[in-house]
């Protein structure tokens, strides 16, 4: 059987999308969200590959800032395509949690 990180390999796109939501972001503090929500099985090196291909998708725009903290960071904001995507993902999850909810309460046998 699969572990939780596998199965949440198909959602953190939608969780990524519906923190970068809430304004600029960067990975670190994208990962540290991540894990205030309790996603604590997720890495920066788990997360960057993901933002990655996002931005070669159009979902996600980078700017780079100055940091006080070192060399400069890549923020991370949702593009029109981007909020499009999480609409799509949201609406995807309600159905798939609701059908899975059904099964695992025994609902509609």
């Amino acid at each position: 059987m699969a572990d939780t990180t596998q199965m949440l390999k198909g959602i953190l796109d939608g969780c990524l999308l519906a923190i970068i939501k809430d304004g600029e972001i960067y990975g670190y503090e994208l990962a540290a969200r991540l894990e205030s929500y309790g996603f604590n099985s997720f890495s920066e090196g788990t997360i960057y590959p993901l933002l990655l291909r996002m931005q070669k998708e159009g979902l996600v725009s980078t700017t780079l800032r100055k940091s006080i903290a070192g060399p400069k960071r890549k923020y991370y904001s949702l593009t029109e395509k981007g909020e499009e995507e999480l609409k799509l993902f949201i609406k995807r999850w309600e159905q798939l949690s609701f059908t899975v909810n059904n099964v695992l309460n025994k609902r509609g046998m």
